[in-house]
């Protein structure tokens, strides 16, 4: 059926059917359209992967330290005996425990972050670098001990393997005390707790369960295995 419109200058003819069409397919696309238009970009959080890729590198690093280890060891086997004789397990083990609980108090953290609560990531970031402070003080007061046992950076291979692997993962723990800090300070500066803030705490999570697990590794090849 043809639908004819009367004009001033004549009349014009449309297809009846066609018109139905053109509606119809308009009117179905539209939402389509605006659905893609306002459509969430899902992209990875840029700063997240930078971390990954960082502590990729990271692990390359302490991969070296755990190489170098091994290779003193193997062609010092008897001063390995004697000088790790000198380590206090006991004392290291309760360190270690704190070390490892403080992955469990950040990832509460975290928790809290992604549901918006602040004030309880807040806490559980706190309590989490209070236990990496105390981890720092304890390997500190083992240096000491150590020190006064003879045992220095210098005074033998088994000496420069320890300080060496065992120092550098504490800089990477001090590092991410700072980070702790800095994430808490920001917090405390904005007047609103953003996506932001939740994705920083996120990232700083990754940077510390990283140096937890390389404590572990460090732990069992220096303290287990001698």
């Amino acid at each position: 059926m043809n639908v004819t419109y009367m004009t001033s200058g004549g009349s014009c003819h449309m297809a009846g059917q066609s018109s139905a069409r053109l509606t119809l397919v308009a009117a179905t696309s539209t939402p389509a359209s605006s659905a893609l238009a306002h459509a969430p970009a899902n992209r990875p959080n840029t700063v997240a992967v930078g971390t990954i890729v960082w502590l990729s590198s990271e692990l390359m690093f302490f991969a070296a330290l755990f190489a170098m280890y091994f290779t003193l060891r193997s062609v010092n086997p008897g001063i390995w005996a004697e000088e790790s004789a000198l380590l206090n397990i006991p004392f290291a083990s309760v360190n270690t425990t704190v070390l490892v609980l403080s992955s469990v108090t950040c990832q509460l953290g975290v928790f809290a972050a992604e549901r918006g609560n602040v004030k309880l990531m807040r806490r559980w970031f706190i309590i989490t670098f209070l236990m990496g402070a105390f981890f720092i003080g304890g390997q500190v007061t083992e240096y000491t001990a150590l020190v006064h046992e003879g045992l220095t950076l210098s005074s033998s291979p088994y000496g420069s393997a320890f300080y060496l692997t065992t120092g550098f993962h504490g800089l990477h723990v001090t590092g991410g005390l700072i980070a702790f800090l800095l994430v808490l300070a920001t917090t405390y500066i904005s007047k609103k707790f953003t996506h932001d803030h939740a994705s920083r705490a996120i990232v700083v999570s990754y940077y510390w369960h990283f140096v937890d697990v390389v404590w572990i590794a460090l732990f069992a090849m220096i303290y287990i295995l001698r």
